[in-house]
């Protein structure tokens, strides 16, 4: 199996339901062909860096699964044929992914996140703080 990240845009103004429709049978593809999702981002609707289809905002969601290479041309067929999606990309990320890489992979992930939420958390405190601090010093200065 290979690592593989895609890259949805679905239009804005489908219902949850419909948005999770998608969602569930891309990955149902994946795991269908003996694949695993390794992570599933919503990144909600964002507004497009130009037009696509007369719709100028777009729903994004960030898929990171390894699969053998036919599952990504099925993903692909897929989203050609459905109307519901505005554009997506796949990138190849690794080749031979093991069971053992895949979880390593997860892991990783979830530490990432876990740290970045500590981070953003840590920083809400600090950075009215260091304004202060650093106000202090400009006047210091010009003294």
């Amino acid at each position: 199996m290979r690592q593989y990240e895609t890259t949805f845009i679905l239009r804005p103004n489908l219902g949850e339901e419909q948005t999770t429709e998608i969602i569930d049978r891309t990955v149902a593809i994946i795991t269908g062909d003996e694949g695993s999702v390794i992570c599933l981002d919503r990144w909600g609707v964002k507004r497009l860096a130009y037009e696509i289809n007369k719709e100028i905002q777009g729903y994004y969601v960030y898929l990171n699964y390894a699969a053998p290479g036919k599952t990504v041309d099925e993903i692909e067929r897929i989203f050609r044929i459905d109307d519901r999606v505005l554009r997506y990309l796949t990138v190849k990320l690794g080749d031979n992914m093991t069971a053992e890489t895949i979880e390593a992979e997860k892991q990783r992930i979830a530490d990432e996140a876990a740290r970045a939420a500590a981070e953003a958390e840590d920083g809400e405190g600090e950075g009215e703080e260091s304004d202060d601090e650093t106000a202090g010093e400009d006047t210091a200065e010009e003294e």
